[in-house]
Parts: C-alpha cells; structure tokens; sequence
C-alpha cells in the first residue's frame, strides 16, 4: 500500500493493513465512539473516587468552583490541542509522532520514555488500591504472602483481558462507569430532601491547603492526552476522536461534581473527615449499609477500569514508537487479536516491578514526569501552528496562531506552579528518570547501527519529516 502526500504540505493518512502490509488489521474492529468515550472517562478521572481531598484542603466551597473553573483551565484547552493534534496524526505513536514532528525525534523519544514510565507508575497503583477495598472483608489480604498473590493474579487477568482486544476492553469500560457512576445517582434522589445548599458555601481561607488542593485537582482532571496514542484503533478518528473528546469532558466533570454537591449538601461538612474513600460513608449517612457496600464496590471496580485503559495507552504507545522506528520492531507485532503482546508484557512486567515500592514519592514523581511532558506538547502544538498553518488539520481549534499562544499560557503557568510544590526528594527521583531517557535513545541507535536488533519504520505511515521540512 502506498501513501499520498498533498502539495499543500498536508498529510494524508491511509488505513494500515491493506495491500502490502506485513498485518491485516481490517479483520480487527475498530473502536466506535460509545467506548471511546468511556476510555477517555478511565484515562482521566473513573469516577469521584480521591476527590475528597479537595474538601479537606480547602472547604466545600473553593472544591465545587475548583472543579467547575479548573476543567475550562486544564481539561478544554488539554482535549482540543489532543482533538487537533490527534486527527492530524491519527497513528498509535499520538503525542511522540506531534513531538517528534515539530521537535524532531529525539525529543519525540523523551516525550514517550516519560509518559510511558509516568503510566506503569500510575497503574502500578491501582491492583493495590483494588485490594484494599477487599482487605475489610478480607483481612488476610492485608499484607504478607497471601496480598502478594492476590497482585498477581489481578495483574495477570486485567493484562489478558486487554491482551485480548481493546474493543473488549473498550466495553468492560462502559459495564464499569455506568456501575460506578450509578450508586451516586441513587444516592442523589435519596439526598434531595436532606440537601442544606448554605453548606456548600462554607470556605475558610486561612486554612487552605493550597498544595494538596492544587494536586487533587491537577490529578483528577489530566492525562486528556492519552487517548491519543490509541488513535490508530479509532474507527474514523478525524470525527469520533473531537465527538468522543467532548462527550467525556462533559462526563468526567458531571461525574466530579455531582457526588460532591450531594456529598457536601446532604452530610453536615467536617473538612477533617473528607480523605480518600470517605464517599463510602457519606453513602452509609444517606442510604445506608447497602449504599455503602455498592460504593465501595463502584471504587473497587473502577481501579480496574483505570487500569485496563491505561495499559491500553501504553502498550499501543510502544506499538506506535515501534511503527516510527524508534523501539526494536518486536515491539511493533501484534497478537491474533491485534493487540500489542510485546508492549503490554513490558507494561505488565513495569506494573508488578513497582507495586511493592511505596507511592507517596512515586506519584509525585509521576505528576513531574506529566508536567514536564505535557509542556514538551504545548511547545509543538504552538510550534506546528506557527511554522505549519496550513497543514491540513482534520479537526481545528477555532484560534489562530496568537489564540493557540494565548491557550497554552494558563495551562503552561499552571505546570510551573505544580512543579514549584516538587519536594527536592521528588525532584531528583524524576530527574533521575529523565536522565535514563537521555542516555537510552542513544543506546538503542547504537544498538540499531551495530544491528543488534532489528528496526523499521512501517511504510504504511507518512513521512512526517520529508512532508514538513
């Protein structure tokens, strides 16, 4: 199969798999815009389940406008630049290929180290948060032996589930947010007679938390542009990609403040109280035992979507940097299912390496290996706007080159203000890991020049460089 490239210095992409290609992927289902949707929901948020810490640092009050402002700061400007960036370059490679495009590989490269170690940190989270949902009714899972195994197994059967299909995938993702999502409605009819709205106007200004506030909110309304990296496997990305997008911010930021307007209506507030999980007993306040146990499930339940999706994002991550020649090609084959085996066994291998390690520091270097990628993304999508504006973009936020400035800078400040909360610890653990990914790439082209292993770039895709440049 061949591929056309316009002389207007627009890039056309052509489906992979036909005439020509080393894998018929046309036998595998693409992804519709119902479980893209509820993909995006898992990458970013999977319910309102570690909110609460909004509440505790800062008062009903300023955690309601956090979560109405903050998404008009971070979470819209983050899904358009993915909206316009990922319909330009529907590939698996997603923000390495933006990068790499207006960067050059190299950066392109660091980019894809950092986030693909930023998402095996994360989902090395969500197996133990699952377990301690459980360890109430099973106390044996605690500690010791038996906790061990029970991490295993979970790992082993959430990494077949996505070693079988992202379409399945994609499903399970519906099943469990309308499961989680469900019990907070329930509890919303209950609550309407209880609710005291003055309550939700309780703040204290002097003793705001400021960066355990800032933190919960970064965390709970990023990683938007992570869907990306699946967009090979969207069934027309130029329109379901913006659609689906959309319908999830609508649905990640319903899905934040409902729960909190019932929670902090309906309960008398006591900031103290609000920490991780506390939505369960709120649920017991309001509905009772039964209520309680379905939260917890729903929270339960949900690490496992967020995980099953996340892998998804990482393992196709290392598909697509393999498709531009940036991994050994192993990385690039896919099993009879069309999923990426090697990847996913690579981030199934990072997930149990790190879910023994202790995860304060951990995370905090995880949101400094997101913070540093994402500000590598906003220079290229400015960059790309400036150098490039008629590159022909499926998809366009309706700004120009000035309005593309204008829409970075807020987000961009944000990130420094973040960072400026790193404590010197997490900063030379994350600076420790970029460090690995300045010496790795030249590793492996000297692994590439001696052949040692075999690298390709797949002729199906574009020649960004030679279009752009």
């Amino acid at each position: 199969m061949s591929h056309e490239m316009e002389s207007n210095g627009s890039i056309e992409y052509v489906a992979l798999g036909g005439e020509g290609s080393s894998v018929n992927l046309e036998k595998f289902q693409k992804v519709p815009i119902i479980p893209l949707i509820f993909l995006i929901f898992y990458e970013v948020s999977g319910g309102p389940f570690g909110v609460e810490d909004t509440v505790r640092a800062a008062g009903p009050l300023l955690a309601l406008i956090g979560f109405l402002v903050f998404p008009f700061i971070w979470s819209v400007p983050e899904a358009l630049i993915t909206a316009e960036m990922g319909t330009m370059f529907p590939e698996n490679g997603g923000y390495v290929v933006w990068v790499s495009s207006a960067l050059g590989p190299y950066w392109g490269f660091q980019l894809g180290w950092m986030k693909w170690l930023s998402g095996v940190i994360d989902n090395a989270l969500y197996p133990v948060l699952f377990l301690d949902y459980l360890k109430s009714a099973i106390p044996a899972l605690e500690s010791g032996f038996p906790r061990i195994i029970a991490v295993l197994i979970l790992t082993l059967a959430l990494t077949y589930m996505n070693y079988r299909g992202l379409t399945i995938v994609g499903w399970i993702a519906i099943f469990l947010g309308i499961f989680s999502l469900l019990p907070f409605m329930v509890m919303g009819v209950i609550a309407v007679p209880r609710l005291k709205p003055r309550r939700w106007i309780m703040v204290d200004l002097k003793n705001v938390n400021w960066g355990l506030y800032l933190n919960t909110l970064f965390w709970n309304l990023n990683y938007w542009d992570s869907i990306s990296t699946l967009a090979g496997e969207v069934d027309d990305p130029e329109k379901t990609l913006p659609r689906a997008l959309f319908y999830a911010v609508l649905l990640v930021v319903f899905g934040y403040l409902f729960p909190l307007l019932i929670g902090s209506g309906a309960v008398p507030v006591n900031p103290e109280l609000w920490s991780d999980g506390y939505f369960s007993e709120v649920a017991r306040l309001i509905g009772g035992v039964w209520l309680r146990i379905w939260v917890q499930a729903a929270s339960a339940l949900s690490n496992m979507g967020m995980f099953m999706a996340e892998m998804s994002s990482d393992s196709f991550q290392l598909l697509g940097m393999a498709e531009r020649g940036m991994l050994p090609e192993f990385f690039a084959k896919r099993s009879s299912f069309g999923t990426p085996l090697i990847g996913i066994l690579f981030s199934a291998s990072g997930v149990i390496l790190l879910s023994w390690l202790s995860f304060q520091e951990i995370v905090a270097a995880e949101n400094f290996l997101y913070c540093f990628g994402m500000l590598m993304e906003l220079v290229a999508f400015v960059k790309l706007r400036m150098k490039f504006p008629t590159l022909n973009r499926p998809y366009k936020v309706p700004v120009g080159s000035k309005g593309a400035i204008l829409m970075c800078l807020v987000p961009s400040l944000l990130i420094f203000v973040v960072l400026a909360f790193t404590t010197f610890k997490v900063f030379v653990i994350s600076i420790s890991a970029v460090m690995v990914g300045l010496v790795l790439r030249p590793c492996l082209k000297y692994v590439e020049h001696k052949r040692w292993l075999e690298f390709s770039v797949n002729s199906d895709l574009p020649d960004i460089q030679t279009t752009l440049y």
